[in-house]
């Protein structure tokens, strides 16, 4: 663990890695990167590399844990043994547990779970690089696996949190200000503007609080307006191409038919000079056979001559 910095704002109103207090780092989501999953999303959030899947709906076991009136969704939260530079322990941990929890119940609001009622909806979120922030970086990319799943959905959900260094609240941590900062205050919001996840880590001000609240609002707008550009490239792409074949296969139809009239429009020349052969042929061979004789019966043979008339030998 590097130093506790001696300012983490300097006379500019910058932080340490040049942004402003309500800026947020640069973020990247890529839709569709997991074949055999349902609903896949690689994101890139300032150092933070997170991959969500998701799997489902799909039948649950053992059966005693479907739930007769809703889909059960189970949420996994996990960071790589080599995310951090101190590798960690692999498996699941106190804190893990706890994030997956929570996670999951983010986004039981917006899942229409009524709609597959004894199945489950498995979400994996796998941090493959830790930078501050993992918690709600997972979050935004297991909300982009469901939607890249076509589960339905009220809507998108989107996560950030806001800290406290030097006494003043910052948006989006990064790695110094999460590990020596005075508070970490990560939410999450749905589209509709609706809050499903609260926490809390250091003390603030009931003004602070406010004003924290505000700034997680704004940057989960921000957030959404990226998940759902990510969302429309990816669709609106696969739509363009559907169009371009469908305009392709109106064309085949169009030169098939044109190719039918014309082929169409010559057969009947042909047919009917196949018609006047066949009826010259018929012709020719009625005249054939009306000069030919017709065929008569075959007589019997001549019966040899009885003995009176033969004629009689010479005697000697």
């Amino acid at each position: 663990m590097s130093d506790k910095p001696e300012k983490f704002i300097d006379e500019n109103g910058l932080r340490l890695d040049g942004r402003q207090v309500d800026e947020m780092r640069p973020m990247k989501m890529e839709l569709g990167v997991i074949s055999r999953a349902d609903g896949s999303c690689y994101l890139e959030w300032g150092k933070n590399k997170v991959m969500a899947a998701v799997y489902g709906p799909r039948e649950l076991h053992p059966r005693r844990m479907q739930k007769a009136d809703s889909v059960l969704i189970r949420y996994r939260y996990n960071m790589a043994a080599f995310s951090v530079e101190d590798r960690i322990r692999p498996g699941p941990n106190r804190r893990s547990i706890e994030i997956s929890k929570v996670s999951r119940e983010a986004f039981e609001p917006v899942v229409l779970t009524h709609l597959y009622p004894g199945a489950v909806i498995d979400v994996f979120a796998e941090v493959l690089q830790a930078d501050a922030g993992t918690r709600t970086a997972a979050i935004n990319a297991a909300s982009m696996a469901l939607a890249d799943a076509g589960i339905p959905m009220k809507g998108l959900v989107a996560a950030c949190a806001v800290g406290k260094v030097d006494g003043q609240l910052v948006l989006d941590l990064n790695k110094a200000e999460d590990n020596f900062g005075d508070a970490d205050f990560p939410m999450t919001f749905t589209q509709d503007g609706e809050v499903s996840l609260v926490q809390m880590d250091g003390n603030f001000t009931q003004e602070e609080f406010k004003q924290a609240v505000e700034m997680c609002k704004e940057g989960c707008q921000k957030i959404l307006g990226m998940q759902q550009e990510a969302l429309r490239n990816k669709f609106a792409g696969e739509l363009s191409t559907d169009e371009v074949d469908v305009e392709l296969i109106e064309e085949d139809v169009v030169e098939a038919e044109s190719d039918d009239v014309d082929e169409g429009a010559a057969e009947p020349e042909e047919v009917d000079e196949d018609v006047e052969e066949s009826q010259d042929d018929v012709e020719d061979d009625s005249m054939i056979k009306a000069d030919e004789p017709e065929f008569e019966e075959d007589e019997p043979e001549d019966e040899p001559e009885s003995e009176e008339d033969e004629p009689e030998e010479e005697t000697a």
